[in-house]
């Protein structure tokens, strides 16, 4: 199928064909992209449910399978051709939202009382106030709570307002520990992607002696990429994923929807700083992803460029956000697996659906 018809998972070897050249071995220089074909023989009792959940048996007996992997980070995903050409469609699910607007009994409703402060205090914006992580994932480890408990209601000054108020932490932190200098900032959204509490929060840590992992393969796939290659490797990748038509703007901030996602519905934030254009950037998104999407729970992390000196080559590293759909939180299926953790993750949302959808819901198509 050619790429000058409906652009898909399904046909991007053909995409890339279709490229010109130049654009071609940049894609190529980054993405390595194998289609494959997966064939079974349903018995006949199979027949009825099959073409009630997926019109008809031939797409089950002969499934398409999309392996991409970046070769820098060597990141990956598998997209079932099967899975990922279903519509995306938004969840029904009003009693789920309803229950999310709280009693007022959890501690981040009453945050001066409810959870402890740093050390080094207590940062207070215009719709949060940090607190102290109870139980911390390292030594420096604060949560930003939103004023406002429902943990999908929040407007555009809210997200604005927690991100300022967590930079404010982090150079606080920074003050009282000057060794700590890698930040890192996650919003989880919902206990399916890992939340402990329902109240809307972002939390914030600043570590030391190395950054966290993932942020290290990005900084580290930059460096790598600048020697070997000259050419600035997020400017790269953002082209890349323009060439087939998985970009846009919002805001002013330009986001792609990753071509080897972590896991469903990933869109990847890249600007100059971490400032009101990003902040804005992410909450056109999120709504983008909650209002037209039927997103519930997600998790959003944020890497930026240490606060002080280090040692690592940080050159040309920007602000990113990177967001990921969790899937519905009244499964009872969890959406990892050993794939997920030892291998490669496998994915059902099309990176072309989503980026149609947010151009259309969120943003302004570049």
């Amino acid at each position: 199928m050619s790429a000058r018809g409906a652009r898909a998972v399904s046909n991007l070897p053909e995409q890339i064909a279709d490229l010109a050249l130049r654009e071609r071995e940049l894609f190529e220089s980054l993405f390595a992209v194998v289609r494959t074909e997966g064939s079974l023989v349903p018995p006949s009792e199979m027949t009825p449910w099959i073409e009630r959940v997926f019109g008809s048996t031939e797409p089950v007996e002969h499934q398409t399978i999309v392996k991409t992997l970046n070769r820098w980070t060597l990141e990956g995903a598998l997209f079932n051709d099967l899975r990922a050409r279903r519509p995306m469609q938004s969840r029904a699910d009003p009693e789920l939202y309803a229950s999310l607007a709280g009693d007022g009994t959890d501690p981040f409703c009453s945050p001066l009382t409810g959870t402890p402060a740093d050390a080094f205090g207590r940062v207070e914006g215009r719709h949060s106030l940090t607190a102290s992580n109870v139980a911390k994932y390292d030594g420096l480890h604060g949560v930003v709570v939103f004023d406002h408990h429902h943990p999908l209601e929040w407007d555009r000054d809210r997200v604005s307002d927690a991100f300022h108020t967590a930079l404010e932490w982090l150079r606080a932190a920074h003050e009282e520990r000057p060794c700590a200098a890698y930040p890192f900032v996650m919003w989880n959204c919902l206990p399916r992607s890992g939340a402990s509490i329902v109240h809307a929060h972002v939390q914030v840590a600043l570590t030391e002696g190395a950054p966290y992992g993932r942020v290290e393969l990005w900084r580290r796939a930059a460096e790598a990429y600048r020697r070997e290659r000259g050419g600035d490797y997020f400017d790269s990748l953002w082209s890349a994923h323009r060439a087939v038509g998985l970009t846009g703007d919002a805001e002013g901030v330009g986001w792609l929807a990753h071509i080897t996602p972590i896991k469903e519905k990933e869109v990847v934030l890249l600007a100059e700083a971490a400032d009101n254009a990003l902040f804005g950037a992410i909450y056109s998104i999120l709504r983008g992803l909650v209002d037209g999407l039927g997103v519930r729970a997600f998790n959003l992390a944020m890497y930026l460029p240490p606060l002080g000196p280090t040692p690592e080559d940080w050159s040309g590293f920007p602000a990113i956000a990177r967001i990921v759909d969790r899937g519905d939180p009244s499964s009872a299926t969890s959406d990892i697996g050993a794939m997920e953790l030892f291998a490669q993750p496998v994915v059902v949302s099309d990176p072309w659906r989503l980026a149609e959808t947010l151009r259309a819901e969120a943003t302004t198509p570049d």
